[in-house]
C-alpha cells in the first residue's frame, strides 16, 4: 500500500519519456501545433486530477481493495478462484467496467459534457491520454469502487490494472509510426494510436466507435469497432466541431467547457 504512489509514478515516468522520444524520433502526423500551446493545459488538468483524487479518495483504488479484501466483501470472497486467476479476473473484469463507463460518457448528454473535454484537443499525441475533466476523474473513481467492492477484486489486480490503463491511454493516444502489419496483429492484443484515433475523429459516427483503452476486444464482442476513419488518418479531422480555437487549450477554458452552451 505505502510503495502503491511509486510504483504509479515510476511507470507513468518510464511509459511518459519512452512515448515522448518516439513521438520526437518517428511522428506518425504532422503537426500544426507546438507542445507550447497543448502541453501546459494538458499536464495542469493531470496535476488538478491527480491532486483531486488524493483529497476525496485518499486510499485510491488500491488502498480500497485492500479494505474490501479484509473485510471479505465481493463474489470473489465467496467463490474463490486461484490467486493467478483472480488478478486476470481483476484486470478483465475492470476494463471492461472501463469500456461500458466510456460507452456511457458518449450517450448520456450530461455525462458528454464532461468528456467532451478530452474530445476537444485539436491535435492527438500523449498528453490526450492524461487530458480528462476533474470531475469526470472522480466519477470514474467512483465507478471503479464499485467494481472492486462487487468483484472482490484482488488489490495486486487491481495495481496492474491501474499501472496498465494509465500506460495505455497514453500509448494509444501517442502520435507514434508504426509499420502496418504489427499495427494490425497489436490491436487484436491491445488499442493502438491508429485504431484509437478513429475515436477521435470529427465525425460523430467514428467518435462514437472504438470506446476501449486497453484491451480491444470490447469493441469487436459489441459491434463498436470501426477500423479506419473514412478520410483516412492523414485527411481525418481531430477534435470537436466545437471548441476549436486556440485560447480552447487552456487550462481555465478547458474546465470550464462542461458548462459552455455550444
Amino acid at each position: 500500500m505505502e510503495s502503491e504512489p511509486f510504483i504509479r509514478l515510476a511507470a507513468f515516468a518510464t511509459v511518459f519519456a519512452g512515448l515522448a522520444l518516439w513521438e520526437l524520433a518517428d511522428p506518425r502526423l504532422p503537426h500544426k501545433l507546438g507542445r507550447r500551446e497543448r502541453w501546459p493545459g494538458n499536464l495542469g488538468v493531470l496535476i488538478v486530477d491527480t491532486l483531486l483524487v488524493r483529497v476525496l479518495f485518499p486510499t485510491a483504488a488500491v488502498g480500497f481493495a485492500l479494505v474490501a479484501q479484509a473485510r471479505g466483501w465481493g463474489a470473489l470472497a465467496y467463490a474463490p478462484w486461484p490467486a493467478w486467476a483472480e488478478i486476470a479476473l481483476t484486470v478483465v473484469v475492470l476494463d471492461a467496467a472501463i469500456y461500458a463507463q466510456h460507452a456511457a460518457f458518449h450517450h448520456v448528454p450530461l455525462l458528454w459534457r464532461l468528456h467532451r473535454m478530452h474530445h476537444a484537443d485539436l491535435e492527438l499525441d500523449l498528453t490526450t491520454g492524461v487530458r480528462f475533466h476533474p470531475l469526470e476523474i472522480a466519477l470514474s473513481m467512483l465507478i471503479k469502487l464499485v467494481v472492486i467492492s462487487a468483484l472482490g477484486a484482488k488489490p495486486l489486480g487491481v495495481l496492474i490494472f491501474e499501472v496498465l490503463l494509465n500506460a495505455t491511454s497514453m500509448f494509444n493516444h501517442a502520435n507514434v509510426r508504426m509499420p502496418l502489419t504489427v499495427d494490425r496483429i497489436l490491436r487484436w492484443l491491445v488499442v493502438t494510436p491508429d485504431m484509437h484515433r478513429v475515436h477521435h475523429s470529427i465525425e460523430r459516427r467514428e467518435t462514437d466507435s472504438n470506446f476501449g483503452f486497453n484491451l480491444p476486444w470490447w469493441d469487436r464482442l459489441f459491434r463498436t469497432y470501426r477500423a479506419q476513419p473514412a478520410a483516412g488518418h492523414e485527411g481525418m479531422t481531430i477534435g470537436l466541431p466545437i471548441f476549436r480555437s486556440v485560447e480552447e487549450l487552456r487550462l481555465l477554458r478547458m474546465l470550464a467547457q462542461p458548462w459552455q452552451k455550444t
